[in-house]
């Protein structure tokens, strides 16, 4: 088995070179194709009779050529205009979630965006119940501060109306409590 991988080892390189493909496709940074380049030339070193030892420095070699100058430029040329691009925990300034755990005015809550949970804190004299949406509006480290989004059917009186609704006898309207 060794002596058919030792004989063919540019079959190992080339698929190498074929994963990291794939693997970029996930990633989009421009990283992992560094060592796809590597894999290929040492492909090829090898289908040039190059022994293993020079293999793996042509592969050493031409992944850290491709991390210096390869990767910088494609970054600059494919994201050319996007040069105020946010990225990770700052992208989630502006955004909107849905209130997990109670975020309470003096403590800590839980706040779920795009289906990662956040701690999350407010400003807001109130606590923020269970299933509210909110929008964030700063963060600082990992815990983010949010505000209470004013649903459509919120008029300025906090939902009070002077409109008279049908309703069962003794049947009344209560605000959610928060977890004791």
């Amino acid at each position: 088995m060794l002596d058919y991988f030792a004989l063919h080892m540019w079959q190992v390189w080339a698929i190498l070179s074929v994963v990291c493909l794939i693997l970029e496709l996930t990633a989009g940074d421009f990283f992992i194709i560094c060592f796809s380049i590597g894999a290929a030339f040492a492909c090829l070193t090898d289908a040039l009779g190059g022994g293993i030892v020079l293999q793996l420095i042509v592969f050493a070699v031409f992944t850290l050529a491709s991390l210096f100058f390869v990767r910088p430029f494609a970054v600059r040329f494919l994201h050319r205009g996007e040069s105020n691009r946010v990225s990770n925990a700052d992208a989630l300034l502006g955004r909107r979630g849905r209130v997990v755990e109670t975020v309470k005015a003096d403590s800590f809550g839980r706040v779920q965006i795009d289906g990662d949970i956040w701690k999350a804190v407010t400003n807001e004299p109130n606590d923020i119940p269970e299933g509210t949406n909110v929008r964030v509006v700063s963060r600082e480290s990992t815990i983010i501060t949010v505000e209470e989004i004013p649903t459509p059917s919120d008029s300025p009186s906090k939902g009070k109306s002077n409109c008279s609704t049908k309703s069962t006898p003794g049947e009344e309207s209560l605000p959610i409590e928060g977890k004791v």
